[in-house]
């Protein structure tokens, strides 16, 4: 174990061990060290604790998009991981963070904060606006050959089954992540809306089509969907 762990500890060696491999699979000493070291200290754990940066980070590694597209910009946690992690495993994806207008009011707008961890980045392009109306304008204009969508807006379950919905109508290869989907009892109290907003969208498209991973230990909880 200490000498295949070794053998893949290389700075920059790609976390993807077996492109033969047909189901999912990174190599998470490496993800783990690359986390450690660069990740945690830009934006710590919160609101994305280690389970869920590691799914991230091996999301981007293992399908290696040309373009990522995200909403929910806050201060721009997720952005700068996506960028970190892009950069430092050499997989050339553009980034494209979208969110609401200045003028929405949102518990989660930020105001002149909005943006604060990558709004010095220059390759980061950054939108104010609905984000899967301008995802999909940007797709439209971009043509991606390969995308990831990080859906991380407005929780509530008519708004992501929108999102799940308008992405797979419009880009039939996306793959999709999709946060706060960790499912608890009704009596919890807790915003269960993403969790159901996916299990309704699995069932509107052909079984097959996407695979899923989820980390469900608990709060916030993020799902992947990919192909």
């Amino acid at each position: 174990m200490k000498n295949f762990t070794n053998r893949f500890l290389n700075k920059n060696k790609s976390p993807v061990v077996n492109l033969n491999c047909k189901y999912f699979e990174v190599n998470n000493w490496l993800i783990s060290e690359f986390i450690l070291k660069k990740i945690i200290p830009l934006v710590g754990v919160h609101p994305y604790p280690l389970n869920e940066l590691m799914l991230m980070v091996a999301a981007v590694c293992r399908v290696k998009p040309t373009h990522i597209f995200e909403w929910g910009t806050h201060l721009g946690k997720s952005t700068r991981i996506f960028y970190e992690t892009a950069r430092f495993f050499k997989t050339k994806s553009e980034i494209h963070s979208i969110d609401l207008p200045d003028s929405v009011k949102h518990q989660e707008h930020l105001g002149s904060q909005r943006a604060k961890l990558v709004k010095n980045i220059k390759s980061i392009k950054l939108y104010q606006g609905d984000g899967l109306t301008v995802a999909l304008k940007l797709c439209r204009q971009l043509k991606p050959q390969t995308s990831l969508f990080f859906l991380d807006g407005d929780h509530r379950y008519q708004s992501i089954k929108r999102e799940l919905t308008g992405i797979a109508k419009n880009i039939s290869l996306a793959h999709i992540l999709v946060h706060d989907t960790f499912n608890q009892s009704k009596q919890s109290g807790y915003n269960t809306g993403p969790y159901r907003a996916v299990k309704t969208f699995l069932t509107t498209v052909p079984k097959k089509r996407y695979q899923i991973i989820s980390t469900i230990t608990g709060l916030p909880g993020m799902t992947f969907l990919y192909h």
